[in-house]
């Protein structure tokens, strides 16, 4: 690749995509909105939700100096993240915080780069991150869900006309944003009928001696405002 191709390419990464249609907007929000409320759609669709979730925890692992030793997404859509270090302290607090709340930040920095028009951005770097998680994934099904994901981020990236990539990106962004919604909604209904005994809200609690039902509110508040001012920026409002 000459220089010439290479700054185009550059260009066409960190450039701005003009700006899209109202319709599109809107359409994305309904087509993510109906994706995250039927149960069908949904058991299928939450494993983009179950990367977030577990890519958090990991993320978040080696942020605060912990070892991240693998990473684990199952069919039923739940997942597992095993890290090394201090059992206690504020790294495996942060660490065990970070899964439910994932999805919907990331949705945010999502709506953050799309109102700024930096959609092509959004595609690769989506792709970067999928890429460098499934070097840490220890299960063939979590290597068959990475590796889907991210082609398909790439693929759309590479090959598809900008108008295309909007409707994608911002159908992804919409998700998240919705998606990250749902979650704690179901593990407080778990949670009311006497399961998910290990959550991270339990976790989180015998770690800091904060009630579990604290940690699933401060989820319930991260992906309420997340999706409140994610929303507006997607919108423009």
């Amino acid at each position: 690749m000459d220089a010439t191709n290479a700054a185009d390419l550059w260009d066409r990464v960190v450039g701005a995509q003009p700006d899209p249609s109202t319709w599109l907007v809107a359409g994305t929000g309904l087509v993510a909105l109906a994706t995250v409320v039927s149960q069908t759609t949904w058991r299928i669709a939450r494993n983009a939700v179950t990367i977030a979730h577990e890519g958090g925890h990991g993320l978040v692992a080696l942020l605060s100096g912990r070892r991240l030793n693998g990473i684990r997404l199952h069919s039923d859509t739940s997942g597992l993240t095993v890290s090394r270090g201090k059992p206690t302290g504020l790294g495996m607090i942060l660490t065990a915080a970070a899964g439910y709340t994932a999805p919907s930040l990331i949705g945010l920095a999502g709506a953050w780069l799309l109102a700024a028009n930096h959609i092509t951005a959004l595609l690769w770097g989506t792709t970067v991150l999928l890429a460098a998680m499934l070097v840490m994934i220890r299960n063939a099904y979590g290597v068959l869900t990475v590796v889907t994901a991210g082609a398909a981020f790439f693929l759309v990236s590479w090959l598809t006309k900008p108008d295309i990539q909007a409707a994608f990106a911002y159908v992804v962004v919409w998700f998240l944003l919705l998606g990250g919604v749902r979650p704690p909604f179901e593990l407080q209904r778990k949670r009311r009928y006497g399961g998910a005994h290990d959550s991270d809200p339990d976790q989180l609690a015998r770690l800091t001696d904060v009630p579990a039902v604290a940690w699933l509110l401060l989820f319930h508040v991260v992906s309420l405002c997340s999706l409140i001012g994610g929303g507006r920026w997607l919108l423009g409002l």
